[in-house]
């Protein structure tokens, strides 16, 4: 018998199986989907909190950073010595040294006067460091005194600043931030994170109007721009070598990782997501495998007579396995367009990068595969009972 024989025989006579039980096979598929969207979810929304808690750090146009080492996340850093950012200067190829300011503020909503933290996030304009949709265009305006830019996909509790702004065009935006008069010039493109829900952006000098308290001497994070042609890695070695231990040098992988593994390993987010997704995937798989348990005992006296008549144990094995294999499809195709459409709506209300991707759908069908299989390997057990002489 060829290889498509072997694999061909048993994925047909399983499938008439499942067919045959019109209501069990259509069980067996919700059961499946429910794991499938359960597990989308989870994975999604995992996704989702990594991407966003590290969009603000991925738009950062820097080869090599400086941070204190206490810092966990980049809503909550730790003060550093702004000196640093110039004796990262005494290295040839350091091109440009920012420092960047990062607080949280209360926002006045402009319509309805509720409070709202927000987040502020401050550096040379000038210097080009960040690559934030829509700042180019706002730089020489960002210069004025109090002018601020507004993240158009902050949370709505903000107000709907885009449409104050477009009712006056050309005319900047009062707002009330810290307990100070101040204006939005326009928007540029961030996005909320689990640490703030919407974002500012402003000049250093506007930063330190509006927090008059902060220190000079300190700043929360150095952007690095290294000269054309520079080894970011023999940069990050010798910048090691000259600073002092009050100092960690990160490349921007680096320090995307860093502000990952604190929502991955110093709060219960990370986990919670990953354990919803291994409870939809056992109960996908309880449910499977009482659908394949009980078509297997109602079908004993069936697989009892394919061995008698010389198939043989791993045929019948294999039978199994693609009636999991059968489950795992027809019920993954209508979990992943329900998904998709979940990503939308909670995407929209939610404004959280959630969108399905190819990597994530095979991940997702792998998972569910073996979800099935591993049901099928369980229910398998069921055909020791399959004796042609205890049957007939």
């Amino acid at each position: 018998m060829s290889l498509l024989q072997s694999l061909y025989l048993p994925l047909r006579l399983s499938w008439r199986q499942l067919r045959a039980e019109r209501a069990r096979l259509l069980a067996a598929m919700a059961g499946v989907m429910f794991a499938c969207v359960l597990v989308f979810m989870q994975i999604g929304f995992r996704a989702a909190l990594f991407d966003s808690a590290t969009a603000l750090l991925s738009a950062m146009r820097a080869e090599l950073f400086l941070m204190n080492p206490l810092t966990t996340a980049s809503f909550r850093p730790e003060p550093l010595p702004r000196i640093r950012a110039q004796q990262a200067l005494a290295l040839a190829e350091v091109r440009q040294s920012v420092p960047v300011y990062m607080a949280q503020v209360t926002w006045r909503n402009p319509e309805s006067g509720t409070r709202r933290a927000i987040q502020l996030v401050a550096f040379d304009i000038e210097s080009d460091a960040m690559g934030f949709n829509g700042l180019a265009a706002l730089a020489d305006r960002l210069k004025q005194p109090d002018a601020v830019a507004f993240d158009r996909r902050s949370r709505p509790e903000f107000g709907d600043v885009g449409r104050l702004l477009a009712a006056q065009p050309g005319t900047p935006l009062p707002v009330q931030i810290g307990g100070r008069q101040m204006n939005v010039m326009g928007l540029v493109d961030i996005g909320p994170s689990f640490g703030a829900d919407g974002n500012l952006v402003l000049s250093e000098t506007n930063f330190r109007r509006l927090l008059p308290n902060r220190s000079v001497a300190n700043v929360d994070l150095v952007a690095l721009r290294l000269q054309p042609g520079a080894d970011p890695v023999a940069t990050q070695a010798r910048l090691k070598a000259l600073l002092p231990e009050d100092v960690v040098v990160l490349t921007q992988p680096e320090l995307v990782a860093w502000e990952r593994r604190y929502w991955e390993e110093a709060t219960p987010i990370g986990f919670i997501f990953t354990f919803g997704s291994l409870m939809g995937l056992i109960v996908g798989m309880v449910i499977v495998y009482q659908i394949l348990f009980s078509d297997i005992a109602g079908h004993l006296r069936e697989y009892a007579t394919l061995k008698a008549i010389g198939y043989s144990n791993g045929y019948l094995a294999r039978v199994v396995l693609s009636a999991a294999l059968l489950l795992a499809v027809l019920g993954f195709v209508p979990g992943a367009v329900v998904s998709a459409v979940l990503y939308d709506v909670v995407g929209s209300a939610t404004f959280l990068p959630l969108g399905m991707s190819w990597s994530r759908a095979g991940l997702v069908f792998g998972l569910i595969f073996g979800m099935c299989a591993a049901a099928g390997l369980l229910a398998m057990r069921k055909l020791r009972d399959a004796q042609p002489a205890d049957m007939f």
